[in-house]
């Protein structure tokens, strides 16, 4: 079996059932995160339910090409060719979303994906130079950007659960009566076409007793699977509540499968379905900033991977992982699908069952790719209710959350209390667009999308308050992977 050579289990080909098995176990780990993010996207975009479905397919399809070429490798230039499965970065959620939310429907999908696609091409380029900027990225920032992440994401997962403040879930609706009223003011001339009524009467499918129950249900098999079930199962624990939710709902009659029945068993990805991309220069920036935040965590990633693998990760072999997230992007944008970043659930998976080759999640990248090519997979997906989603979205959005307070835990606030300021003030930079949405009417509207995203407030907010109380000194490869290892528990 050995010829000279002393055995690498990174480079090791499994039988194929067993390569079977544990790539699809990779499949299983991520899906849950690899569908939030279109399913959020989508519905900001008020797109269709079969656009929303598609969405979720294209990114199904992109997440298995992107995990071929970063674990195989594509040349010398690509592909850090360790066991890594890609998957869309909850980091671009925000932005994305104040893009949709301000552009909503076919344009604003082309805008999107026209920021998304230049953005990767722009990163394939500044993959080198990522490593010198590292020192602005210290564990205090880095915390505290993982921290703005999760916090930012917590009111998606918690108005799935009790209904969207708009549209038919909304908590108040307007009154029938009154509107009939005003609409024979206006038919009569009395009142000018422009008036509208407020919503006063609270609205039946808000906040249902329903939807709490399912939401209810969903997070406590999620808890007690964690807290009872071993290895694997307990891995999964995310997944198997939603489909635990799934058929509860379907039980109560709120899931219908109309568009699944409609649906065709396979049908290709084609690129372009929106139309030509936008390329907004705001939108572009935007991304980018996104997308070197991406790269950064990916770093300590990779770096903490190589340690589980026993493979030393050289600039030249993190550089070419680095490429990756932007050609992932870029090949993303062009099939409708978001930013990729190599997914901190699957490099624990590789620590924990000890199975480090990197072919498992080649094999994993082609089960991807199957179900990509599977649109009634997309449509039942998209059929589920949002509140099955939402018990599971606290605790992904959750998680995220917590994975930057446990690489906080390891910063110095005794001896150094201006890292408390870094920590507070780009918090509160982060809950602005929150708390106070129109805190922008005032400004160029070109640049909402840029500062509507209480990820990126935080994200230079962080980085800018620790050049000026800590200055940039170089952080150390130790220090990148031990914030690597923190970051595999979201």
């Amino acid at each position: 079996m050995e010829t000279g050579r002393a055995f690498d289990p990174v480079e090791e080909i499994l039988p194929a059932p067993r390569l079977f098995t544990l790539g699809f176990q990779h499949v299983l780990v991520m899906y849950a995160g690899a569908i939030a993010v279109p399913l959020i996207v989508g519905r900001a975009l008020q797109l269709s339910p079969q656009d929303v479905a598609f969405l979720i397919s294209a990114d199904l399809f992109v997440c298995g090409i992107v995990s071929i070429i970063q674990s195989m490798g594509a040349t010398q230039w690509f592909g850090i060719k360790l066991p890594v499965m890609m998957g869309v970065t909850f980091a671009a959620v925000g932005p994305m979303v104040s893009i949709a939310s301000a552009n909503p429907g076919n344009e604003g999908a082309r805008m999107l994906f026209g920021a998304i696609i230049a953005a990767g091409v722009i990163s394939i380029f500044l993959a080198p130079f990522v490593g010198r900027l590292l020192r602005f990225f210290p564990s205090v920032v880095t915390g505290t950007v993982i921290l703005a992440i999760g916090i930012s994401l917590m009111p998606i997962g918690i108005n799935w659960i009790f209904g969207l403040p708009v549209g038919p879930t909304a908590p108040k609706l307007v009154d029938p009566a009154a509107q009939d009223w005003l609409n024979s003011a206006i038919a009569a001339g009395g009142v000018p076409e422009g008036v509208r009524l407020l919503p006063t009467v609270p609205n039946p499918a808000y906040a249902s007793g329903a939807n709490i129950l399912i939401g209810i249900v969903v997070l406590g098999a999620i808890l007690l699977l964690s807290r009872f079930g071993r290895g694997f199962v307990a891995n999964i624990a995310v997944l198997l509540g939603i489909i635990g939710g799934g058929i509860l709902a379907a039980l109560m009659g709120m899931m219908h499968f109309d568009a699944v029945a409609d649906a065709a068993w396979f049908a290709p990805i084609k690129p372009f379905h929106f139309g030509t991309p936008i390329f907004d220069p705001i939108m572009i920036a935007t991304m980018l900033l996104v997308m070197f935040v991406t790269m950064v965590e990916s770093t300590g990633m990779f770096l903490a991977l190589g340690e589980i693998c026993g493979r030393r990760v050289t600039p030249r072999t993190l550089t070419a992982g680095l490429r990756v997230d932007g050609l992932g992007t870029a090949i993303g944008g062009l099939f409708n699908t978001f930013p990729y970043t190599s997914f901190s659930q699957n490099v624990g998976l590789v620590g924990v069952t000890g199975i480090r080759s990197r072919f498992v999640c080649v094999a994993g990248g082609a089960i991807m790719i199957v179900l990509g090519l599977i649109p009634k997979m997309g449509a039942l997906v998209e059929s589920l209710p949002t509140t099955v989603l939402g018990g599971a979205g606290l605790v992904m959005f959750g998680m995220v959350a917590a994975t930057g307070i446990r690489i906080l835990s390891k910063v110095d606030f005794a001896g150094n209390r201006h890292n408390l300021f870094v920590v507070a003030i780009s918090l509160g930079f982060a809950m602005i667009p929150m708390i106070a949405p129109d805190f922008n009417q005032w400004m160029p509207h070109a640049i909402h999308p840029l500062i509507h995203s209480g990820i990126l407030l935080a994200t230079l907010s962080a980085v800018l308050l620790n050049w000026f109380f800590n200055g940039a000194a170089p952080v150390s490869e130790d220090e990148i992977r031990a914030a690597g290892h923190a970051a595999e528990a979201h």
